[in-house]
This record gives C-alpha cells, structure tokens and sequence, in this order.
C-alpha cells in the first residue's frame, strides 16, 4: 500500500546506489510515482528508469524498490497503477534474462547478484501477478498476464490461468498477449509445455477461430520447436495474413490519409510486451480514394518534424528523428511477424514469402512495417533478392509519403543490391516534381519533403543522373543542402559540371573557426574527390589552409586526402602540402605525406617519410602509400617484413599488401598464410584480404579452399555488417576462383 513509502527512509538507498551514483534519489522517485501532479509522476518515472533501471540494468537498489513498486500497483488510490505494473514487469524481464546463478558487477565494481535476487522475490509474490490478470485496468492486466508466464512456478496453474484469460479478454492485442505469454511459459517451464503446446495446436487448427487469434497460436507454437515447423507453416500463416487484411475494395481499417492525416502514428507502449503493438487509427471516412491505402502518419506537423533546435547540426537532429521514426508499429500483427521471422531464421526462402505477403497486403500499415522486416532479411542473407527489392520499390507511392520515405531508405541501406528499384526510384522522383513542382525538395510539408529527399538520395546512391535537378535545387536554395551533399559524390564526373561549383562554393563558407558548422567540410571534400575534376583543387587547397590556420587537424585531414585523389593533377597544391609533411601533429602529417606522394611522385622525398611513419598509429596509411610506391619503396621491406608478425590483424594485413606491391613473386611465400591467418582472426578483414589476394593473381592459390569456405556461406559478412561490403566480398571471391580456375 502507498502506506508503505513511509518505510522508505528506513532504507540505506545511499550504500546501494544506481547508475549515476548514490541512490538517495529513489525514495523521491518511488514517492513521486504515488503524487496527484502528473508532471511529478513522469519526472518520477523517468527518474528511476534512467538510473536505477538503466537501459534495463538490475542493481540491489532496483531490488530494494519492488516491495514499494508491488505495493503501489496493490493500491488501487495509485494514479498510473498500469505503469508502476508495466515498470515491475520490465525489471522482471531483464532479470529473467540475467538470471543465470553468475556473479556480476555493479556500477562501482562490488559484486551483485541482484537480477537472481529480483527474480527470486518476484517468484515469492507470483500471486500478485496473478491478481494483476484479472485487473480491471487493461495495463495493470497485461503486466499481470506477462508475469504470470514469468514468475509463476506452478506449471499447472500457470497454464490453466492463461487458458481462462483468452475468452474473457475482447482485443486482438490482449488475446494476442495471453498466446504469446503461454508459449514463453513452455519454453520456461518444461513441465508446462505439453499442455501449452497442445492447446496452441488446437488454437491455429481452429476454423472457427479469428484468423488473428489462429496466427499467433500458429507462430508461437513454432516459437516452441523451431525444428519441427512443418512445410505448410508458412503457406498457412500467408492465407491467415490474407484473411486479416481488409478487402482491396473496401475502405481501409488500419491507415489513415498520409497527406491529410490528423493523428500522430502510434507507437507502441514504451514496455510493452511485443506482441501489444496498437492497431494505427482507421482513415477519416471523407479520405479522398487516392489516400485512403496511404500508411498511417504523423501529422504534417507532427513534434517529430519540427525545427531543429539552435546551435544543433541538422544532422543529429535528423538522427534523432530517424530513432524516433524506426521505434512505431502501424499494424497489429507487425510484433507478431517479427517473431515468426525470428523464429524462421534460415529459411530464407519460406521468409521471403512470407515478405511477399505482407508487402503486398492490401492493409497499408502491414506493408509499411513489412519494409523494415525485408531490409533486415535482405541485410543478413545472402542470395537473389530481386523480387522482394521489387516489392520494396513497389511501396514508392508518390500519393503516400508517409510509407514512400520508409521504402526509399531501405532501398538505400541495400548499396548495390537496390539496383532493380533504379526505374521504380526514378519515376517516384519525376512524380513529385510533376505533381509539386520543382522545388518539392524544399517543401514545406515535411513529410512529403521527406520522401522526395530520400527517393533522391537513393537514386542518386545509384549514380543515376535523373536525381540531379533535385540535387542542385538544394544546393542552390539551400534548404537541406547537408543532405545533397551526401550524396552528391555518387553522380560521378558526369555531373562535375555542374556540382563541383556549388559545392566549392559551399566549402569557402565553411568556418573552420567554429568547432562545429552546418555544412560538414568532410562531407564536402568526399564529394568533391568522389566527382574527380580537377577544376575543385584550388578550394581543396584554400580548406586545407584554413582549417590548419584554425588548428582543425581533422578537416584539414580530410581536405588533403581529397587533393591526393587527384594526383599529378593536383600539383598546383604542393606549396600548401609540402611544409604539412613536417607537421607536428601525426595525423595532419600522415596524411599531408600521402597526398605529397601523389602530387609530386618522388620517392627519394616520400618514402623515408613513410618509412618512418610505419613506427606510429598511421601505420596503416603508410603502408597504403608505400603500395602505391610499389618497388621505389624497397628501402620499407625490412620493416614491412617485421609488421608481418605483429599481434594486431589489420598490421599484418596493410603490411602484406604493401610488400607484395613492393616485393612481388619473391614475397608471396609469407604474405598468402599472413593474410589468410589475419582473415580466419578477424571477419571484419575479409574485403582488405580477398583485395590484395586478387592483385595476386595465380600465387594466390593457397588461399583457394579458404575463398570457397566463403562462397558457400548463407549469412553476410564483411566490414561493419555492411550490404555493399558483403557484396564485394562475394565479387572478389568469384573472380579470384574463377582467375584461379583458368
């Protein structure tokens, strides 16, 4: 009872602490939770989630507070008695899963054993939750209906309470809870899973059943026993999926108008379970028929879209828009099939139908969720993933921005796996500017602003030159004019012409005087390298003396780099690159000695510099040069040949591709094993690798058996998870076996 927060200061909440220090803040906290003011109340919660439950963290003082939680969600005077329930059952979880009998740390580096301490008194009050299931407040009952599955030991009575609970709930997402609460029962507690399992069983085979209710049973019955999903699984989830869906003829019960919406999309609870994810608002029922199937939406002027706050980079504002953007769920089954999708795991091809189904369902929040399931199906496998890339272009509706926006990022993050989108892409881009006019790049209705930026970034990610105009109607009005630089690079020499000015233009404004500036300079010099004309040098060379003027060590970097893409052809910039080889600072050193290599080609003057930079932290740029140097640089070998055996992979690596420039034929007996070695310590190094063994040509045979281990795997791999990565890894590995064949 709230009677019970006056035993709070009976308790050394100081000794135990939290995230940030001492816990003499919780008895606040745990009060303020009980407070008439709702302002209080969510400092309150917001309070103890951040520190004592920090990013889901169990300490002895998170321990400590249950009782106190326990006895506000008891209370039925507690204001948000569904959130202190929803609080209890997020502690729970996280306990559960670090309940495994290990000793852990705590912030302060003592010992601690509060997340089996948490579950071993959230098991002794499992009663609690069992009243907490039949509440009749729907948060308090969907905290007690998930803590049944956790904390209750007595299988029998666990299962036959959650049996009891599906008739008496009426929705679709409490129904779908009692389901998946009864499955992690099972695979909690083996004594449960006969009868959880069978009644599962008897739930999707029921034809009377709602078509919703029978999906989930079907899902986590095979959440229950991967092994045994049988061939029709899937064929039976896609016709389940069929029926929920509103017929195409039919007004539409999920979306609402994407251009006239008057709600903001939902996002699930902050802790709900997964499968409590709310059905989006049903479409005003006056919604003009060319946006009655548009995704739900925010509002035009929905808080997500609004200004940047001052002295912010508009780029970490957008970041944070983005997180905001990719934590909504628009359909009722998107948690659902997530799930199933977990659950299928390897199954490429039954998901890639399963996607088909969702992508093409006649609901608009299905499909909208459904692109973010397809990036990350296509972003972890490997295979031809054509037809669902088609799928994705497919949801490119210039009427619907809203979802269009969504599409055209995922198509992005595909890299070169998106090019069967290229004419999807293209024809959504000339739709906005037919439809809006050429300036809708800077329109003032963000979400359709949003969507024609991102079809363009993406098309232009395609080298394709029909993102251009759009591209210069940032540059030249500036609005977003960060976001055309970015891309801006990927059009290549044949629009130099035309954006090579604009963006030197925009690299002289840049004030190297401010840590940090609106327009990123190193956006702009990779673009400006990316675009390869010669006519941006003379910029390159003012930005590499002004930010050195400024002591800006990182962007002068970056600046020098650029100029070295270019060359010979840069040489008129030797007079500002030259006295930067002598720099104190290693970094600004390093790469002003790389760009002197390129601009002038003397190695009597380049490779003593890089020889001694082999000793630092810029090994790895050195022996890149060195490479390029070739057999010139035969004075770095003997210290080449020492890098072989150090401990760090990437050393070994840049070394060996440097000594076979250097050394050739007469080096290949200890570069092959070097890299194959360095490759089988660290995935990450497979595209550095598979580079260097194919500019080895036939003394790369030794690394063939490793190059087909690589071919046959399913998952990606290469550098950092990427698509684009991966995909090289498979060409490089292809060509070399097929130049080691012949």
């Amino acid at each position: 009872m709230i009677n019970e927060l006056d035993d709070l200061d009976g308790i050394d909440w100081t000794s135990m602490g939290h995230a940030y220090g001492p816990g003499g803040d919780i008895p606040g906290w745990l009060k303020g939770m009980a407070d008439p003011d709702p302002d209080v109340r969510r400092e309150s919660f917001a309070g103890f989630y951040s520190a004592v439950h920090h990013q889901g963290d169990i300490y002895p003082s998170t321990v400590a507070g249950l009782p106190f939680l326990l006895g506000l969600t008891d209370d039925p005077a507690t204001p948000d008695r569904a959130a202190v329930a929803a609080l209890l059952l997020s502690i729970g979880r996280e306990a559960a899963d670090r309940d495994d009998d290990c000793i852990r740390f705590a912030p302060d580096g003592t010992e601690s054993t509060a997340p089996a301490d948490a579950m071993a008194l959230l098991r002794a009050r499992a009663d609690a939750f069992v009243r907490y299931a039949a509440d009749s407040d729907p948060g308090v009952r969907h905290a007690g209906i998930g803590g049944v599955g956790l904390f209750l030991d007595d299988a029998d009575r666990a299962v036959a309470i959650l049996r009891e609970r599906l008739p008496a709930e009426s929705g679709t997402e409490e129904r779908l809870l009692v389901i998946r609460t009864m499955a992690s029962l099972a695979l909690r507690l083996p004594a449960a899973r006969p009868a959880a399992t069978a009644w599962l069983d008897i739930l999707a085979d029921d034809p009377a059943a709602d078509p919703g209710i029978r999906l989930g049973a079907l899902v986590h019955r095979a959440r229950c026993a991967p092994q045994d999903i049988a061939a029709d699984t899937v064929p039976t989830a896609i016709d389940l999926l069929g029926r929920l869906a509103p017929p195409p003829d039919t007004p539409d019960t999920q979306g609402c108008a994407a251009t006239t919406c008057a709600c903001a999309a939902p996002a699930p609870r902050e802790h709900a379970p997964a499968d409590e994810a709310q059905a989006a608002p049903a479409p005003r029922e006056d919604a003009p028929a060319d946006e009655a199937q548009a995704a739900p939406a925010p509002r035009e002027d929905a808080p997500a879209d609004k200004p940047p706050a001052q002295d912010v980079p508009p780029q970490i504002a957008a970041a944070f828009e983005d997180l905001d953007r990719h934590g909504r769920v628009h359909a009722p089954t998107t948690s659902l099939l997530r799930t199933f999708h977990t659950v299928l795991d390897d199954r490429v091809a039954e998901r890639t139908a399963l996607l088909a189904a969702q992508l093409g369902s006649p609901d608009p929040a299905t499909r909208y969720d459904a692109i973010a399931m397809a990036k990350d199906l296509i972003g972890s496998w490997r295979g031809d993933h054509t037809a669902l890339v088609a799928l994705v272009a497919q949801c490119l509706l210039p009427r619907d921005p809203y979802t269009t926006a969504a599409a055209a990022e995922c198509l992005r993050s595909l890299g070169p796996v998106a090019e069967p989108a290229r004419e999807s892409l293209a024809g959504c881009v000339a739709g906005h500017r037919d439809m809006h006019g050429p300036d809708v790049w800077a329109s003032p209705r963000p979400q359709l602003r949003r969507a024609h930026q991102e079809t363009v970034m993406t098309l232009a990610r395609l080298g394709d030159p029909r993102a251009l105009p759009s591209l210069l109607t940032a540059l030249d009005g500036g609005t977003d004019a960060w976001r055309a630089v970015q891309v801006a690079g990927g059009l290549g020499p044949a629009a130099a012409g035309e954006l090579v000015p604009r963006l030197t233009r925009l690299l002289d404004a840049v004030d190297f005087a401010k840590e940090r500036t609106g327009m990123s300079a190193g956006a702009l010099v990779s673009a400006l390298a990316a675009l390869g004309d010669p006519a941006a040098v003379p910029a390159l060379a003012r930005a590499v003396a002004a930010a050195v003027r400024h002591e800006q060590w990182r962007p002068a970097a970056s600046a020098l780099e650029a100029l070295a893409s270019f060359g010979t052809a840069a040489a008129s910039a030797l007079d500002v690159v030259r006295p930067l080889a002598d720099a104190q600072d290693v970094d600004l050193r390093a790469a002003a000695t790389a760009a002197l290599w390129a601009l002038a080609r003397d190695p009597a003057d380049a490779v003593p510099r890089l020889v001694a930079l082999l000793d630092g932290h810029r090994l790895r740029e050195a022996a890149e040069v060195l490479a390029l140097v070739g057999p010139p640089a035969g004075a770095a070998a003997p210290r080449l040949r020492e890098m072989l055996t150090a401990s760090y992979d990437w050393t070994r690596i840049h070394a060996a591709a440097a000594l076979w420039e250097i050394g050739g034929e007469a080096e290949a007996g200890a570069l092959v094993p070097a890299l194959l070695a360095a490759w089988a310590g660290n995935g990450a190094t497979s595209n550095h690798v598979l580079a260097c063994l194919s500019r080895m040509g036939p003394a790369a045979a030794p690394a063939l058996p490793r190059v087909e281990e690589e071919l046959a795997l399913p998952r990606r791999t290469g550098r950092f998870g990427s698509i684009a990565h991966d995909e090289e890894v498979q060409h490089l590995c292809r060509t070399l076996r097929e130049r080691l064949a012949g």
